[in-house]
Order: structure tokens, then C-alpha cells, then sequence
């Protein structure tokens, strides 16, 4: 490439570049427009629905899939698809918030303990390692029995477990940046520490925390399927997917769509957000950049 072709050719800065390689990962962009539709799904229906989550029908109980019910009906005869579609607003609901309440707790210990550094870097992270060696859902199991069983505090269980890793991931990407040039120049110029950290090391860590978080909702999705399905999920009659199959494994043999259909979803979800995930992490490679 000559040197006028080199001039004339457009630069992007990091997030356009990451659009532009993002856009031409079919599974990414397919995982992402499934979710967008998931979720609007979940905001119009119920305005369309001719069924209540929770309106039971013993005149219809265990039908299968028809145009009268399109997925079936449960063992009380209320409608599969109705309480899949509120089912889904309790998982996503579930892997959004958790990461919000991730976040405002894992970002600033993580931001905190690598730009401090020394003993009080130390210290931080010997009781993060504490939290890390405790199995997730055995601790969620256990904050659930203390806080309670409302979906709220099933949010913040789950977000109270799983910040660890996003704390790690901060803390890290904060001690490789603080020996980076920029930062160095920021110093010379009478930036403060807290300066620095807030306008140069954290927007600059931004990338794998994005990449981090996607990952880390179809977790948060599947801790509250498995909390449902053992029972101690939301309450009823709020629809839960991991509830449905639970339920549905009770007459499996009878009617086997009550096991099928929540289980569909959530493996399309998680899916979802994984090609997502992968997208993104390879969309913000900053090696990929041309």
C-alpha cells in the first residue's frame, strides 16, 4: 500500500473497529438479534396474550401442542407458551441485574486493590480468594435461606457470588495498564491517582470487562434455573424455566413438552449470549485490529 493510499484510507478508533469485525460474525450477530427478540417478545405478548401466567384450565389438563394452546398446556391446564414467554422475563431479569449488582461491587474493589497495590492490593485479594474457594451455588443456596426467596433477593445472591471474577479481571487489566506509557505521561503531568484510575486505567479495561459480563449472564441464567428446578427458586406462581421442567419431570412420559420447550429456551439463551460472548471477545482483540 502506497503512502497516498495509506492516507486516504479511514481510521476507526478501538470501538468502531470492534463494530465493524463484529458485524461480520454471523453467529455473534445471530445470537444477538435472538436475544433482541426474546426480549421484546417478553414486553409485547402480554399485551396480546389471550392467557394469564397463572389462570388455570382443568378442562384442559396436559394437551399437547395445538392452535388453541401452541406449546401445550401443564398439569393445572394453564398455557406452556404464556408462562415460557414470563419465564423468560425471570431469566433475563435474572442475568441482567445480577451483573449490574456484579459490577458495582467487583469494578471498584478490582480498580481499588490495582491501583493501590502493595499490602492493601495483598489484603483485597487474599479475601477474594476466600470468596472464590466457595462453591457458588452452595453459597447462593446459602444466602437465599438468609435473605429470602423474592426475586430480588435471588438477584442479589447471585450477583453477591459471582463478582469475584470480575474483581480478578479489573485488578489485572489495572496492573498490566499502570506500566503503560500513557499512564506514565498522565503521572508526569500531575495526575492524581484517583484521576488516572478513573480516566485512563478503567474506560482502557473496558473491553474484556464487556466480554467478562456476557459471558457471565447465561451463568447467571442457568444458577437460577438449577435454583428453580431443586425448589427453592422463585416462588409461584411466578413462571421460572428451571420450575417448568421440574414440573414437567414429574409426567414426563405423559407429556414430555413440558420438559422439552423450557428446556429449548434456556439452551437457546445461553447460547445466545455464549456466540455473543464470542463475538465480542473477538471483536475487541485489540491483535485483530487492522
Amino acid at each position: 500500500m502506497t503512502v497516498a493510499e495509506e492516507s486516504v484510507r479511514p481510521h476507526h478508533t478501538l470501538w468502531g473497529d470492534a463494530w465493524i469485525r463484529l458485524r461480520r460474525n454471523k453467529l455473534a450477530i445471530t445470537g444477538g438479534v435472538i436475544i433482541i427478540l426474546i426480549a421484546l417478545m417478553t414486553i409485547i405478548y402480554p399485551f396480546f396474550s389471550r392467557y394469564d401466567f397463572a389462570s388455570q384450565d382443568l378442562d384442559a389438563i396436559l394437551q399437547g401442542p395445538s392452535a388453541e394452546h401452541w406449546m401445550g398446556t401443564d398439569e393445572l391446564g394453564r398455557d406452556v407458551f404464556t408462562r415460557l414467554v414470563y419465564g423468560a422475563q425471570t431469566s433475563l431479569s435474572v442475568g441482567i441485574f445480577t451483573q449490574i449488582i456484579v459490577l458495582a461491587i467487583g469494578l471498584p474493589i478490582g480498580a481499588f486493590a490495582g491501583a493501590t497495590g502493595g499490602m492493601t492490593d495483598n489484603i483485597i485479594m487474599r479475601f477474594v480468594d476466600v470468596v472464590y474457594a466457595f462453591p457458588d451455588l452452595l453459597l447462593i443456596i446459602l444466602l437465599r435461606a438468609i435473605l429470602g426467596g423474592s426475586i430480588y433477593m435471588i438477584f442479589f445472591a447471585i450477583g453477591l457470588v459471582s463478582w469475584v471474577n470480575i474483581a480478578r479481571l479489573v485488578r489485572g487489566q489495572i496492573l498490566s495498564l499502570k506500566q503503560r506509557d500513557f499512564v506514565t505521561a498522565a503521572r508526569v503531568f500531575g495526575g492524581s491517582s484517583g484521576y488516572i484510575t478513573t480516566r485512563h486505567l478503567l474506560p482502557n479495561s473496558l473491553g474484556p470487562v464487556i466480554v467478562a459480563v456476557t459471558f457471565n449472564i447465561p451463568r447467571a441464567i442457568f444458577a437460577e434455573a438449577a435454583l428453580a428446578y431443586i425448589g427453592i427458586g422463585v416462588k409461584p406462581p411466578t413462571p421460572s424455566w428451571g420450575a417448568m421442567i421440574r414440573d414437567g419431570n414429574n409426567v414426563i412420559f405423559a407429556a414430555p413438552h413440558l420438559v422439552l420447550f423450557p428446556a429449548i429456551a434456556i439452551g437457546i439463551l445461553m447460547l445466545s449470549f455464549t456466540f455473543l460472548g464470542d463475538g465480542l471477545r473477538d471483536a475487541l482483540d485489540p491483535r485483530l485490529r487492522r
